[in-house]
């Protein structure tokens, strides 16, 4: 026999389906709950036992929630008896209070009503995310205030924090996932659809990742930066540079970083901090397309998943001292990060041999353990 409780959960199945037609201006109709157990067979106390717990949260007994009809049936076990043939709600009254639903179905109308008379568009995201607007509702007003600066200014150049809307200075930070689905909708001719990041994707300044960089060809620095050698710059400007440079070395660690000022003169040459898995943040560095690029990250799994992700954006990137003989000669029984990844590499068939006995006894040469002598050695023979 089905339980109040589980009455109670097939009704809150069907609260969902009942704010949608709310949006929709679809009249209540009749709500039927599917009493799919039978009875307990046995015995007859137990039998009237279950009877009378669904009966006492009826509407016969409270005044509201569900109805109950009866039927007489002749069961196998307990001879003729009266069992509930259908359990319905036949009015909204009944169903929101059993529900205890009723104050937040009339905000829930209030938010609606008011979404739809300041952007009618928004209709068919309302009717496909009533639970949303309940999340949210108690910001709907502020809601509504970002979306209209953004329709008429759908592309602002500002910071997030210097938006002239009359909010709380964090507000749209914390609501940014709400927000970002209406303006998907609202402004969509203005969006930069590609990029996930909100202030990237909908026309707003940001605090930019830093490119750091150090120019290996002293001329270079001399001329083009009163000598400085070690820079950096938000990524934007990287991406316009225009140096007259042949060869890009990215390094993965920082360390390594400080050190390439030592390795012999590379002339026409810049070494940059790749920060690990962060290179995503050169993939639109286009003059990178006509230079010779050179990787050097540490020997284990995730350095040349770098590689790999790298090559993705520039194929033509060769490795340096990520081989076998770097790695015999110079490793030191460190254990590497567990990995699991099973997609193909973009990797040489010597990379993915090495990668693989890397991945499989979870081994890591670092790069700063390659000795300096051996590293200028190589890169004066290159």
């Amino acid at each position: 026999m089905i339980t109040p409780q589980e009455i109670k959960n097939k009704a809150e199945k069907k609260y969902t389906s009942f704010l949608q037609s709310l949006v929709e201006n679809i009249p209540f109709s009749k709500i039927n709950i599917r009493g799919d157990k039978s009875y307990t067979k046995s015995s007859l106390p137990e039998f009237e036992k279950e009877i009378q717990q669904i009966i006492s949260q009826s509407k016969e007994k409270k005044g509201f929630g569900y109805t109950l009809e009866f039927q007489k049936v002749k069961t196998k076990y307990l001879g003729v008896q009266d069992l509930p043939i259908s359990i319905y709600f036949d009015n909204e009254k009944d169903f929101l209070k059993f529900l205890g639903r009723k104050n937040e179905v009339e905000l829930f109308s209030k938010s609606t009503k008011c979404i739809l008379e300041t952007f009618p568009e928004l209709k068919n995201w309302l009717i496909k995310n009533p639970l949303k607007v309940i999340a949210n509702q108690a910001e709907w007003e502020s809601i509504l205030k970002v979306c209209k600066y953004f329709k008429q200014n759908p592309k602002p150049n500002l910071y997030v924090r210097e938006l002239p809307i009359k909010v709380h200075t964090k507000f749209l930070e914390k609501n940014q996932s709400v927000i970002r689905e209406l303006l998907d909708i609202l402004i969509s001719a203005h969006i930069k659809i590609d990029e996930k990041l909100f202030e990237k994707r909908f026309n707003l300044k940001y605090a930019e990742p830093q490119i750091r960089f150090k120019v290996l060809d002293k001329t270079i620095s001399d001329r083009f930066f009163s000598g400085i050698d070690d820079i950096a710059i938000p990524v934007s400007q990287f991406e316009n540079l225009n140096l007259p440079i042949k060869k890009v070395l990215v390094v993965e660690n920082k360390t390594t970083l400080y050190t390439t000022l030592t390795l012999p003169r590379m002339n026409d040459t810049i070494a940059i901090f790749g920060s690990g898995f962060s290179v995503f943040n050169l993939k639109y560095v286009r003059w990178f397309d006509n230079l010779k690029l050179l990787y050097w990250g540490d020997i284990d799994v995730q350095g040349f998943e770098i590689l790999s992700q790298f090559r993705t954006y520039f194929p033509h990137t060769k490795s340096v001292l990520m081989d076998k003989h770097a790695f015999n000669k110079f490793f030191e029984d460190d254990n590497g990060t567990p990995r699991n990844i099973y997609t193909k590499l973009n990797l040489t068939d010597e990379e993915q041999e090495l990668y693989e006995i890397l991945k499989t006894n979870n081994w890591r040469l670092e790069q700063e353990k390659i000795s300096l002598e051996y590293a200028n050695n190589f890169f004066d023979e290159y």
